[in-house]
Parts: structure tokens; C-alpha cells; sequence
């Protein structure tokens, strides 16, 4: 795979000249707005023990031992450790890494910008990500919002939290000749948001997608909906079909996150995933007291293809994931 005669960039000058640019633009609004900028490690003794997220590794010798590092999904656990540890609102804009398959959107090696608003919740934080698009492009952008009953009535024509199993089972099937098989209500929905939701939300503006599952809540907070019932207080924002951020109204209670990655844990096991370090630190930095605030990461090359109209990840990244 390595070939000494792939020197060049995969991006154009005139594209990564727009990159710089797309930095410039985004430290200067975090700046205005008085959001200061960290920079955590690449690396950590420990990791996420999110069961859909593979992480990249770097086993060495240190100190006499052998020592795993496992590469940062997101800065997520270190940037909450530096708001437990007192930090202002916080912002990074950074290199993560996941063990996925290289695509279209997918690379490796990416740029996230991932930020912390103390006070926030989470309608307040996709007020601002509106205010970011809008400085960023220089016109006035308001994201439709859309909760994810909503969505999935509108385009799958069915009700996410009341549909029967079997109704979820044959619908995936009717559409991706999958799910027939599936007794997990969580891996239908999110087959059938992927197929029938996603490619037809956020065609003219972006559009977030709020309200989620509770059992999809991940480091969220829980809440009551419209209906009385219990949903995640998370979002996602989605730009001409594609994901571009996840953001939560975040979790602060230690134990209920302890809870969590307990759970989490377990179902790696019970997938026959490999076991890694859970990164317990996020739970003693939780118990020692998280202010209440609303956080986001962005994929900032997914954002530059947006502007820019390109198709391919490639095109927007210096060196691409395949040609590292």
C-alpha cells in the first residue's frame, strides 16, 4: 500500500489555501466570543468504551514496561477533565483518529473541532453552531430542527418509539434486504435512519436532529419529550445528507456514566470486540463535580467538502487516509 511515488498532496493549493482560511475563520469566532482554545493529547492510557467505535493503537516500551496508547477518538474525556479542573468555555481544533474503513467521508486521520459552553444547553449550543455556519459563509443560516420521531415519521412513515419490532424488522428488510434476523430495536433504527432518514435531510439548509432514543443517549443528559416520554438531549446536524456534528446537553452525573461504561463494556464483550482500558478518569473528574454545560465535535474536513462542493474527502485534506 505504501508508494514511494505518492509525494504529492491529494488537496489543490487553492483548496488547502481555503483550509487555512477555514482555521482563520473558526479560532477567530471562538476568540470573539471569548471561548479559549486547548490542546490535549493525541495520545491516553486510556480510552472510550463506546461499543461502535473502533480506536487505533500504539503499544511501545516505556519505563521498563509495555506500555498501549490508545490514539484519541475525540477530546472529549480530556477536554471535561479540564472543566472539572475549573477551565472557562473551551474549544479544540484538532487531529482524531478511528479504526474505519476509508471512504467518501471517511478517512483515518481527521480534523475535529469539538467545543464546551458552560451555562449551555443543548438548543442554545445549536443556536451558536447556526452563528458559526453564518460567520463562516457569510450569510445568515437557521437550521431547521427536527426531533428524531418526527423525522422518522416523515420519511420512514412509522413511529421510532412505539413501532413494533417486527414492524422495524420487516420495514429494514423491505429496504435493505437486512434486519429480518435482528432483534435489537437500537440497529434497526439506525439502519433505517442511515437508508431512509439521512440522504433526504438538510437538502436546502442543515438540519438538526434532536430527541433521540434514551438508549441512544451516550454522554447526554436524559429528558421528558413533548409526550411525556424519556429521549436523549442530544443532536446531530446533518448538511445535504451528511453528519456533521454530535453534540449533547451533557451528562454530569458520575454514577449514571459509570453506569453507562459498565454497560457499554459489557456489550463489547458480548459483540467479541477486543477489550481495551476504559478511561475512568472522565468518571472521577464527573464525581469531583462537571459544571452544567453543552458540547459538540464537528468534522471539520466533512464541513470543508460542504463549502467548497467537493465529493471526496481526499480533496479537502493535505495528505489523504490511503496515502499517508
Amino acid at each position: 500500500m505504501f508508494q514511494v511515488d505518492q509525494w504529492q498532496p491529494t488537496a489543490s493549493m487553492a483548496m488547502l489555501t481555503e483550509r487555512a482560511r477555514l482555521f482563520r475563520g473558526i479560532r477567530e469566532f471562538f476568540f470573539q466570543r471569548d471561548v479559549m482554545e486547548v490542546d490535549t493529547p493525541c495520545l491516553s492510557l486510556g480510552s472510550i468504551s463506546d461499543p461502535h467505535i473502533e480506536v487505533l493503537t500504539a503499544t511501545t516500551r516505556t519505563l521498563g514496561k509495555d506500555v498501549t496508547y490508545y490514539l484519541q477518538t475525540s477530546p472529549e474525556y480530556a477536554m471535561k477533565r479540564l472543566l472539572a479542573a475549573g477551565a472557562p468555555s473551551i474549544y479544540q481544533l484538532g487531529k482524531v483518529f478511528r479504526a474505519e474503513e476509508i471512504g467518501r467521508r471517511h478517512s483515518i486521520e481527521f480534523t475535529m473541532l469539538e467545543w464546551y459552553r458552560l451555562g449551555f444547553d443543548h438548543w442554545q449550543l445549536m443556536t451558536e453552531m447556526d452563528d458559526l455556519l453564518s460567520e463562516l459563509m457569510g450569510q445568515a443560516i437557521c437550521s431547521e430542527r427536527l426531533s428524531y420521531r418526527d423525522a422518522f415519521i416523515r420519511h420512514v412513515q412509522l413511529d421510532p418509539f412505539t413501532a413494533p419490532l417486527e414492524t422495524l424488522q420487516t420495514t429494514c428488510h423491505q429496504h435493505t434486504e437486512f434486519g429480518l434476523g435482528e432483534t435489537d430495536r437500537d440497529t434497526l433504527l439506525e439502519l433505517l435512519f442511515a437508508t431512509l432518514v439521512e440522504p433526504n435531510i438538510g437538502q436546502e439548509v442543515p438540519c438538526f436532529i434532536h430527541a433521540y432514543p434514551a438508549s441512544q443517549a451516550a454522554l447526554a443528559r436524559r429528558q421528558q419529550d413533548e409526550e411525556g416520554g424519556v429521549t436523549a438531549a442530544r443532536f446531530e446536524w446533518y448538511w445535504q445528507g451528511m453528519e456533521l456534528a454530535n453534540g449533547y446537553y451533557e451528562l454530569t452525573d458520575s454514577q449514571e456514566q459509570s453506569a453507562r461504561m459498565v454497560a457499554e463494556m459489557q456489550e463489547r464483550a458480548k459483540q467479541d470486540k477486543p477489550w481495551r482500558q476504559a478511561d475512568e478518569r472522565l468518571i472521577k473528574a464527573l464525581a469531583l463535580g462537571l459544571p452544567e454545560c453543552a458540547g459538540v465535535a464537528l468534522g471539520v474536513d466533512r464541513l470543508l467538502m460542504l463549502l467548497t462542493g467537493q465529493k471526496h474527502i481526499d480533496h479537502v485534506m493535505p495528505f489523504a487516509g490511503a496515502h499517508v
